[in-house]
Order: structure tokens, then C-alpha cells, then sequence
């Protein structure tokens, strides 16, 4: 019996860890989370990838707003199924979202392009290929060419409500058939840059419910911009979508600004010392000539013009013709005529 007993704690040690397990339910609270923003979808970024939408959450400050983002799943094959606020027992209850085969009940809400309450219409995965439909869902056919277009799907959008939790007031709708299947297979939880997705909106006073008041505008997605250059996904942009400016790097410009400034300095230096070193010539220069006149004897600068002069001067040669020296012209006195001598 205590080897039976051994051997099953075993098997349960080896097991449980392997089990993707996660706590689908979370926060309580007695307050009703906003209704959901009006947001425009970013195009899709790249073949792949799946729209997760925005929802509130709730945190130290109250709720706030986690804006959607594109992101690629855990692993071909899985779709991402939203978060949801759910009444129950007089209280909010946080139901965490997952991924799985297909998509599971997440309260009815009509978060838009293809979750329209039930089920996800925006696109569907055809072996290691996911469609996309551009009836519903928005994608940059410049990177994405794996589409399709079905606009009777928007027959399913039932609710056009914008409230974002189940319950009185709220949503009401009940798992249907295909959805309480689909509770029951294997749920895979957010992935790492979903749950970093959140926790960076929850630093932002500007998507806090109690800054916005419910409603996040543009500026309010503005924190996440630098992000979607990075490869972390597109996020949505309020009434308005857009991609962010690749940021510069301050590291790599602090790098070079020492160097750069050692250079200007040795430059500015050098000309500088260049100018004392001729400084030094030329009065070393001065006090030699002065020196030589003082004794009787041209000064070296003279003798060298002469020399200079001197070796410039063209040889004498008998075939040569003399050359012309410039000579002072005084007044020039006005000839008189001699008087003739007179007859005899």
C-alpha cells in the first residue's frame, strides 16, 4: 500500500508541472468596469499574427485600459480567446483569457473585428496558414497575402452593446454548445509579451479609468508607440491608427560623443601650438638681426635678400645687352637758340 502510495506521488510530481494550468478567474471586486472605448485596428503586421483585443483591467488605482495588439500565438493552430468580466455573488469577477484549439466563451462581449460575442470571425487557421478576413479585420496586404473576403459573417454580430462585463446591466448571453467544448480542452495562458502588455498599461496614468474617465484617447496609447518598432506587435490607436518613429538609441550616441569631443579638442589645441612654435621663430628672428646690427654687420635677413639678389642677377656675357638702369630725370630746362654770328 505505501509502495502504491509512493508511486502515485510520483506520477503526480512528473505530471502536474507538465499540465498548463493557470488561475482563469481572478480579481473580485463590487464595482462594474467601464464600457468598452471606440478603437480603430492597426493593419496586421505580418503573416500570423492574431488580433487580441483591448479590455479593463484592475489594479492598485482601479480599472484601466489594456489596449489590443497584434501578437503570434504560442504555436500554430491556437486562437486567442478574450478576457471577460463576469457578475456573480454580487461582485465583478476577472476571467482570465487563453489560447486553445478554438475559442471559448468570453461572456458575450462584442469587442469588434470578428469578436462579435461568440466565436472569432476575423480569420481562420487552414493548416499551418491563417486567413484573414478583410471583411471584418484589418491587415497590410503589402505583407499579408493569405486572405479572404466574407461579409455574411457579420451576421453573427448579434450585440451591438458596448458594455464590457456579463451580467445585469451588462451582457447577458450563456455558453452555447460548441463554446462549453471548448472549455474543456487544453487552455494555454497569455503569453509573456501579453501579460508585459499589461502590466505596462497599468504604469500609465492615462489609460486609468479614473484619469480618462472611461474613455482613452489617442494620447493615452502614446507609451506603447516605440514598442510596435521592436517586434512586439501592433497596438491599437484610439480613433486612430498609426506606426511609431524608430527611436534613437542614447547609448550608442553617448559611445561616441567622448571621442568625438577628445578629437575637436586636440584640433582646436594644435593650431594653437602650431602658432606659439611660430611665434617663437620669428622673434628669435628679430633678436638675431638686432643683435648683428648692433654690431656693425648686416643682419641675416638682409643678407640673405642679397644673396638672393645677387644669384637672380643674369651673368655678363659679351652678346648680352646691357641692362637698362633707370636714371633721375630732373626739370627739363627749355633749349634756347644760339644767336648766329654776325656777318663781317
Amino acid at each position: 500500500m505505501k509502495l502504491r502510495s509512493l508511486i502515485l506521488a510520483g506520477f503526480l510530481f512528473v505530471v502536474l508541472p507538465l499540465a498548463p494550468s493557470f488561475a482563469q478567474e481572478g480579481v473580485s471586486i463590487n464595482i462594474a468596469p467601464p464600457v468598452l472605448p471606440v478603437v480603430e485596428q492597426p493593419p496586421c503586421p505580418a503573416e500570423g499574427y492574431i488580433w487580441t483585443p483591448g479590455y479593463w483591467a484592475y489594479g492598485v488605482e482601479g480599472y484601466y485600459w489594456v489596449p489590443g495588439v497584434w501578437v503570434p500565438p504560442p504555436q500554430v493552430g491556437l486562437i486567442w480567446t478574450p478576457p471577460w468580466w463576469g457578475f456573480n455573488n454580487n461582485v465583478y469577477v476577472f476571467h482570465e483569457g487563453y489560447w486553445g484549439p478554438t475559442v471559448g466563451f468570453y461572456g458575450g462581449i462584442n469587442y469588434g473585428y470578428g469578436y462579435f460575442g461568440h466565436g472569432y470571425w476575423g480569420g481562420r487557421w487552414e493548416g499551418n496558414v491563417f486567413r484573414y478576413n478583410t471583411a471584418v479585420t484589418r491587415v497590410n496586404t503589402a505583407v499579408v497575402y493569405n486572405t479572404s473576403f466574407d461579409e455574411s459573417v457579420r451576421n453573427k454580430e448579434v450585440n451591438t452593446s458596448r458594455a464590457s462585463f456579463n451580467g445585469p446591466d451588462g451582457v447577458k448571453a450563456e455558453l452555447t454548445g460548441e463554446e462549453k467544448a471548448a472549455e474543456e480542452h487544453r487552455k494555454v495562458p497569455p503569453t509573456s509579451e501579453q501579460l508585459a502588455q499589461r502590466k505596462t498599461a497599468g504604469k500609465d496614468p492615462n489609460l486609468h479609468a479614473s484619469v480618462n474617465h472611461g474613455q482613452p484617447n489617442y494620447d493615452a496609447f502614446t507609451p506603447f508607440k516605440n514598442r510596435d518598432e521592436h517586434g512586439n506587435g501592433v497596438q491599437e490607436r484610439g480613433t486612430a491608427a498609426g506606426a511609431g518613429k524608430a527611436e534613437n538609441k542614447p547609448g550608442a550616441v553617448s559611445q561616441h560623443r567622448p571621442q568625438q569631443a577628445g578629437k575637436a579638442e586636440e584640433q582646436g589645441n594644435k593650431p594653437a601650438a602650431e602658432n606659439q612654435g611660430n611665434r617663437g621663430n620669428v622673434e628669435g628672428k628679430q633678436d638675431k638681426a638686432r643683435s648683428a646690427k648692433a654690431a656693425g654687420q648686416p643682419s641675416p635677413a638682409r643678407a640673405r635678400d642679397r644673396t638672393t639678389q645677387s644669384s637672380r642677377r643674369p651673368e655678363k656675357t659679351g652678346g648680352s645687352r646691357p641692362r637698362a638702369t633707370k636714371q633721375k630725370q630732373g626739370k627739363k630746362k627749355s633749349a634756347k637758340p644760339k644767336p648766329s654770328p654776325s656777318p663781317r
